[in-house]
């Protein structure tokens, strides 16, 4: 699968191309292999998006996304991918949109395979309470993320 490390602010990144659209953005180096690390205007136009973000100059993301999930997590990624820059919402605000529970939004979020991309740090626990984040370094990452976005954290 095509694939391209870059240096973030965070730290290493890898996105991960499939059939013409990103599919993954790990934290860290992507391992070499069949394939891999194959630089593609797909690839190189998700780097240069992802630099624009983190120099504040892109507020969204305009790129083919194709991750795999279940239905529900689907629908939870969809509902982040509303979320504008700079803004949050809770966990248990999706759930009511999706009417699901706040936990099952957390699991999904959790599980999301392409981190700021598809903004799971935009969402937040109850009475906007940092909770866990699985990229990086877990809630430090998230609330670089959102400090970078302007979110005022309490």
């Amino acid at each position: 699968m095509p694939h391209l490390a870059m240096h973030g602010p965070l730290g290493p990144l890898t996105i991960f191309e499939d059939s013409g659209a990103i599919v993954a953005l790990e934290f860290g180096r992507g391992a070499s292999g069949v394939g891999g690390g194959a630089e593609t205007p797909l690839l190189d136009q998700a780097r240069r998006q992802l630099d624009e973000y983190f120099d504040r100059d892109r507020f969204d993301f305009d790129l083919p996304l194709a991750p795999q999930g279940s239905k529900f997590q689907r629908a939870v990624w969809d509902q982040m991918r509303s979320i504008a820059y700079g803004e949050t919402l809770t966990y248990g605000a999706i759930a009511r949109r999706l009417g699901s529970a706040a936990r099952a939004v957390g699991g999904a979020c959790g599980a999301n395979p392409i981190p700021i991309i598809i903004p799971c740090h935009r969402v937040l626990g109850a009475g906007g309470k940092m909770t866990g984040y699985s990229g990086g370094e877990g809630i430090e990452t998230k609330l670089a993320l959102l400090r970078l976005e302007g979110y005022t954290i309490l």
